[in-house]
């Protein structure tokens, strides 16, 4: 590539240009100002004004899991920096991939307790893939082409560029590499075909097969791969929060989601199994429970891109490394092949699925007057079904609602925050996916505790022009704090009531630019959620629904799915399903 002398600053932009980014997320400051000088002379890339920096880190989060690309967000120094931790924390353990460029004080000042100054890849360095703090503004082309190649090449992740000012206003002949020279960073690109091969054998001769998914699935581009393989075995497929999307979950062969409130037939399923077939999952506590409780007669299968995640909880009896893929791609022509062969497929097995998922539905009651908050995601199911939606959430019960009660049928379109459980995650992802599917309506279901964590962020979707509908379910508590302090504290609530009535959401939406409805009885709701879906502007639909309220099934922390707590149904209370 033919070479210029420009600014560290300029070739900054011209790396994310060369990279085809076409949205940053960010917020100025002094010490990435140079950066941002260079964008008023003129970039391709579109910025986005953040109000805080970790609403830019998650925005970009949510672009990255909307659109399967890299996400860019941009700070300043000190607590620019630290303010995108949380993002970049909540990155590294759902595998999304970032690229966080922050500005540092000038070189000279490095380790003088400057003013804004920290040492930000210090910080980061046990939450990111890699990290560069970059000394000579002649190394910027190499460490961008690298930090991009990284963050989205073997198992996603975050990576960090941290350049000083000085960097920033130094010149440099400019010339972005094609390729990358990294001796230290080699994922797997192939699969060995033994392993694919006893893999087969296994999965064919199961008389209980369970594929187990997880969000590597969706991270690889292998969703088609995984259908093509569960449909060549008749195998059952339960999609874990990260998964969700990974596999049509109205298709026959799909049976829910494992965990701490999974339904109890999925529970059932994992924990009866004789074969469970890992996929680019990772053995979560939260899926798991006790581990030593969990599927104990289960050969288990693990297919992963991240040799690392390979018997690091449960010891994989048949270990596949590589990228899913390849992987999925091959095992499906080996289950197929072997099935014509006349191994039989566990139809008796998908039967008993079935018979449990008659028997154990998902169930809440009805009292009169009161909004039930699984009704809210009920009704949004039904008004979004078949179209071109993505939903984001925060974290707490409404998550949980959601993902029992919002069906996904595409990958991408279902996307919240699981390792970190970070509230304050659903605005700005949604604002993210906004921006990376413009065509798409975004639907952030939230809490009432997560939305004033980073509900500044609305004047950035009004002001952006990315337009999203927050459908809050405002049950005036710390919902899933609270259900905790009165199974397992004694009922002892300490601290998490909200109040409805500071702040008035709706209002709060309005004073933002945005449009605010307030939903108080249920036959207000289905209107309410029809004119926010229809009105193309950014809306806040703030529902009250019933504080008592508790998300079941649940299975408590540490125990085993044979202890799960289930909802029961009371004198003069309806059950629902």
């Amino acid at each position: 590539m033919s070479s210029a002398r420009i600014r560290g600053a300029d070739a900054i932009l011209r790396s994310l240009e060369a990279e085809g980014v076409p949205v940053m997320f960010g917020i100025p400051g002094g010490a990435i100002m140079p950066t941002y000088d260079a964008m008023a002379h003129g970039t391709t890339v579109r910025h986005v004004l953040a109000r805080h920096e970790q609403g830019a880190g998650h925005m970009a989060q949510g672009y990255a899991r909307a659109s399967g690309e890299v996400g860019v967000a941009i700070a300043t120094s000190g607590p620019g920096a630290t303010n995108l931790v949380t993002p970049i924390a909540d990155a590294w353990m759902d595998s999304t991939p970032l690229v966080c460029i922050t500005g540092q004080v000038r070189s000279t000042l490095i380790g003088t307790d400057a003013f804004q100054e920290c040492d930000i890849t210090g910080i980061t360095m046990p939450i990111v893939k890699h990290s560069w703090l970059v000394q000579d503004a002649r190394e910027i082309p190499a460490v961008m082409k690298a930090a991009f190649h990284i963050a989205r090449s073997g198992r996603c992740g975050p990576v960090l560029v941290d350049v000083p000012r000085d960097v920033q206003e130094a010149e440099l002949e400019f010339a972005y590499p094609d390729q990358v020279d990294l001796p230290g960073w080699k994922p797997p690109t192939k699969v060995h075909p033994l392993q694919i091969r006893e893999a087969a054998r296994v999965m064919a001769g199961a008389e209980k097969p369970v594929l187990y998914v997880g969000g590597g699935t969706i991270n690889a581009d292998a969703c088609g791969e995984l259908l093509a393989l569960a449909e060549a075995g008749r195998m059952p497929v339960i999609t874990t929060l990260m998964g969700k999307g990974a596999f049509p979950e109205t298709h026959g062969l799909h049976f829910g989601w494992p965990g701490m409130h999974g339904p109890k037939w999925s529970n059932l399923a994992m924990n009866s199994c004789d074969v469970l077939v890992a996929v680019g999952s990772r053995f979560d506590d939260r899926v798991t429970g006790k581990l030593a409780a969990f599927a104990p007669g289960a050969t288990v299968v693990h297919l992963d891109v991240d040799a690392a995640e390979i018997s690091k909880l449960r010891s994989a009896d048949v270990p596949v490394v590589g990228p899913l893929k390849k992987a999925l791609r091959e095992l499906a022509r080996e289950v197929g092949r072997l099935r014509e062969e006349g191994a039989p497929a566990p139809e008796g097995w998908l039967q008993k699925i079935a018979e449990w998922r008659e028997e154990f539905p998902l169930r809440y009651g009805s009292t009169p007057g009161v909004i039930k908050p699984q009704l809210v995601t009920e009704q949004l199911q039904s008004l979004t079904a078949g179209e071109d939606v993505v939903v984001t959430t925060g974290v707490g019960q409404h998550q949980m609602w959601a993902m029992q009660y919002l069906l996904s049928e595409r990958p991408r379109s279902f996307i919240s925050s699981g390792g970190l459980g970070t509230m304050g995650y659903g605005i700005p992802a949604a604002i993210g996916a906004k921006a990376a599917r413009p065509e798409a309506t975004v639907v952030c279901v939230d809490g009432d505790g997560c939305f004033q964590m980073t509900c500044q962020e609305l004047a950035t979707a009004v002001l952006e022009d990315l337009p999203i509908v927050v459908v809050l379910v405002n049950n005036e508590h710390l919902g899933m704090v609270t259900q905790w302090q009165d199974m397992f504290f004694g009922g002892r609530r300490s601290h998490v009531h909200l109040t409805r009535a500071v702040p008035d959401y709706a209002r709060l939406a309005e004073a933002y630019g945005a449009v605010g409805i307030t939903v108080r009885e249920e036959d207000e709701l289905q209107p309410a959620l029809e004119e926010a879906l229809g009105l193309g502007r950014t809306v806040v639909v703030d529902v009250h629904v019933d504080p008592t309220e508790q998300c079941f099934p649940m299975i408590p922390a540490g125990a085993a799915a044979v202890d799960m707590i289930e909802w029961e149904e009371t004198e003069g209370v309806e059950a629902a399903s």
